[in-house]
């Protein structure tokens, strides 16, 4: 497979998409289909101008899905995906309503660049139930594209505000292991990414990321770290 799974498309030292540029570059996308179904709340087709605006930066030409007749056929005729930002339950439950969960695995899976972040980086692993949305919607399953067997988390910070009394992201991610303790849970910080080729995967950005397994201590993964041994 050839993926880029970005923890999200800004850090606080970078702009959009600018914290793993090269990466993005790297692959040599020069088309891709844009899936723009996690952007809720605010005017979608300006969210894909800009988005197609930054990547044209990169020499890479944008097609919204929306756009398209058939998703499906969209899907199967792509020569890369781009999939955003945003709520995770909600594209979920478009990507399951509009038919383009089991040929955009398969397409994967066969070699077509994926490349999300947050929200498309979520439904890159084997569930969506790491995500840190609200399930403002039902997605008729949580299971995700699975393209990586491990769950992510998209963000992953040990920030707690002054005067917080709910859980840290630790201990919900704790919450999740106790229930489904063969599980993996990869904590992704802001401005790191998973770039995966074949069969080998390295943490990818200028930041470390945690690796969570159930009933052990949180195991910090330096980066540029190979962490193929998890695929």
């Amino acid at each position: 497979m050839n993926l880029l799974l970005m923890s999200s498309s800004r850090s606080a030292d970078s702009g959009f998409l600018e914290a793993n540029a090269d990466e993005l570059a790297a692959l040599r996308i020069r088309r891709a289909l844009f899936i723009p179904y996690a952007i809720v709340g605010e005017d979608r087709a300006e969210r894909v101008s800009f988005v197609s605006e930054r990547v044209a930066e990169l020499g890479i030409k944008l097609d919204d899905i929306d756009e398209a007749a058939d998703p499906v056929k969209a899907i199967e005729t792509a020569d890369a995906v781009l999939v955003s930002g945003g709520n995770t339950f909600h594209l979920l439950a478009t990507m399951y309503r509009n038919g383009i969960v089991d040929p955009l695995r398969a397409r994967v899976r066969q070699g077509m660049p994926y490349v999300g972040w947050s929200a498309g980086s979520n439904v890159a692993g084997r569930s969506i139930r790491t995500t840190n949305d609200m399930p403002i919607v039902y997605p008729p399953t949580f299971r995700a594209l699975d393209l990586v067997p491990f769950q992510i988390n998209p963000h992953f910070t040990d920030a707690m505000p002054e005067g917080l009394r709910g859980e840290t992201r630790e201990q919900r991610i704790r919450e999740f292991l106790a229930a489904h303790p063969q599980e993996l849970v990869l904590g992704l910080p802001e401005g790191t990414a998973l770039r995966v080729e074949g069969d080998r995967m390295r943490l990818a950005g200028r930041h470390d990321a945690w690796l969570f397994r159930a009933g052990e201590p949180r195991l910090r993964l330096a980066a540029g770290r190979d962490l193929s041994h998890l695929l």
